[in-house]
């Protein structure tokens, strides 16, 4: 066997162990919170607030983003039936141009939630950010977590990591082909997030003082 047949039988291996364990890694992830994860209102355990995490309003050719559009549904599907008394909306607000807290504040409101009792987490760049800052800025100990079901799986393995008492609310998921690209980058998203908990041990972006959600 020549030395290049051996590089390449050994670059093949190593790719397929790579995969495998990808694999496996995302299996994991989903099967370890599984049940922590909710569909139905009524089965759901009321909390004092619920972290809706963000995304952008608008998807290709200024359209309304489909994931944006159901979580926001499901947030206000969770007040208006008295599981929540607050939202914390976290997104990122990275420039003077993209501001997803206050959009979904605003959208919210104008879906009957009062705005006092949404508040918004400006510093929300990651869903690592989001659940930390939770609990280390907002003084959340137990939240409930809005997003379409392959994140809160993602953001509930970060919450049980970092010590935080979640359950997730799914909303409802798009088809197979409006979300396929997501789905994959959602791979690469537990792979990164595997090397932040585990290898990197990385922290927010930004911390800073705390802010008080009323009792």
């Amino acid at each position: 066997m020549t030395k290049r047949k051996k590089i390449f039988i050994s670059i093949g291996v190593a790719f397929l162990l790579f995969l495998s364990w990808t694999v496996w890694w995302n299996y994991h992830v989903s099967k370890s919170v599984e049940p922590l994860i909710y569909t139905d209102v009524a089965k759901l355990e009321s909390r004092h607030v619920a972290v809706l995490l963000g995304t952008s309003k608008y998807a290709h050719k200024g359209r309304i983003n489909l994931y944006y559009k159901y979580r926001l549904n499901a947030t206000a599907k969770l007040y208006k039936t008295s599981k929540i008394d607050y939202v914390l909306v976290s997104g990122d607000n990275s420039t003077i141009h993209y501001n997803e807290p206050t959009t979904m504040l605003n959208d919210l409101v104008d879906m009957g939630i009062p705005e006092n009792r949404i508040v918004q987490d400006f510093a929300g760049f990651r869903t690592l950010d989001s659940m930390v800052r939770s609990k280390e800025v907002f003084g959340q100990q137990k939240v409930i977590v809005i997003s379409q079901r392959f994140h809160v799986e993602r953001a509930l393995f970060l919450a049980k990591n970092k010590g935080i008492d979640a359950i997730g609310f799914c909303a409802k998921d798009v088809s197979k082909s409006y979300g396929f690209k997501t789905r994959i980058r959602e791979y690469f998203a537990r792979i990164k997030m595997f090397a932040d908990l585990y290898i990197l041990k990385k922290e927010p972006k930004f911390l800073g003082e705390p802010i008080q959600i009323p009792a």
